[in-house]
């Protein structure tokens, strides 16, 4: 019986083993993008209200792309699942509709007292006061309600390969067991985000990962899970968006990359935003 090669998935450890990993999915483009994660981000800051006292949040680039990706006009109720520590709430809080509100839940409660901090500081009070912050386990939301929501945004805990590359402590316990687990823990988030979504509503998946696992991969789940769930190969409003926040934000934002299900932010081609995925998907009429 021949034994397993050393740089099967189950031997991948530590820096060595993140670097055979990250090099077989993305070839010879990883030393490029490999350096780009190293490098400084290209975050921008972004104003709630301009022209007022009002601090500005700084932010990746491809962090408001995505939150402009999803549509909100119309809608009224919102949620966003996983929200600390509270960039993407913002930029939602900023462009929803002035007879919306703005559901930010986190499961951690340090991590929500954060979010309270963040919104408390950034946010208007006429906005503030249509924006409720909860501590709940995302995943179980769903059991005790289901098609509420017109709107959500479920950046979901990931990987953050970025992070994992700067800190020698999380780089030297790495494995691909690691990336299995949590894509587990997005599914049990994705898959409740779906069943609070109201029929014709529209679901935002995003991570800052870079594996398939954890993106397209549960997107394409999902479609094989529910009857009837549509990803969006474009994102047609967005332009237009982006032109409404502009005045929210300096600079401009990045272009992303087409994926199966999605868009992908990666920085090497991107002057070092994301990275970024995100899959707009929607919920059929009955």
């Amino acid at each position: 019986m021949s034994k397993k090669k050393s740089n099967s998935p189950e031997k991948l450890q530590g820096a060595q083993g993140f670097e055979q990993y990250y090099r077989q999915l993305y070839g010879e483009r990883w030393p490029v993008l490999k350096t780009a994660l190293l490098a400084e981000k290209n975050d921008t800051e972004w104003h709630v209200c301009p022209g007022t006292d009002l601090p500005a949040y700084k932010l990746d680039k491809g962090s408001v792309l995505a939150a402009l990706s999803l549509p909100l006009e119309g809608a009224k109720d919102i949620l966003d699942m996983c929200a600390a520590p509270g960039g993407k709430s913002l930029v939602i809080s900023t462009m929803m509709d002035e007879d919306s509100n703005l559901v930010c839940n986190e499961r951690s409660h340090d991590r929500m007292m954060r979010l309270v901090r963040v919104a408390d500081e950034h946010m208007s009070e006429q906005i503030r006061n249509r924006v409720t912050i909860t501590c709940s386990d995302g995943a179980k939301l769903c059991l005790r309600q289901t098609e509420c929501y017109d709107r959500i945004l479920l950046d979901a805990p990931c990987s953050s390969e970025r992070h994992v590359l700067t800190a020698e402590n999380y780089l030297s316990q790495w494995s691909p067991s690691r990336i299995k687990t949590l894509a587990v823990a997005q599914w049990a988030l994705l898959s409740s985000a779906y069943r609070l979504l109201r029929p014709n509503g529209m679901l935002l998946y995003a991570t800052c990962a870079l594996s398939p696992l954890e993106n397209d991969e549960l997107v394409g789940r999902l479609q094989k899970k529910f009857d009837g769930v549509e990803y969006c190969d474009s994102v047609p409003f967005l332009m237009e968006a982006i032109k409404k926040a502009q005045k929210h934000f300096d600079g401009n934002l990045p272009e992303p990359e087409r994926t199966k299900y999605g868009f992908h932010v990666l920085p090497d081609t991107t002057d070092g935003a994301g990275p970024l995925y995100f899959s707009l998907i929607k919920k059929p009429l009955l």
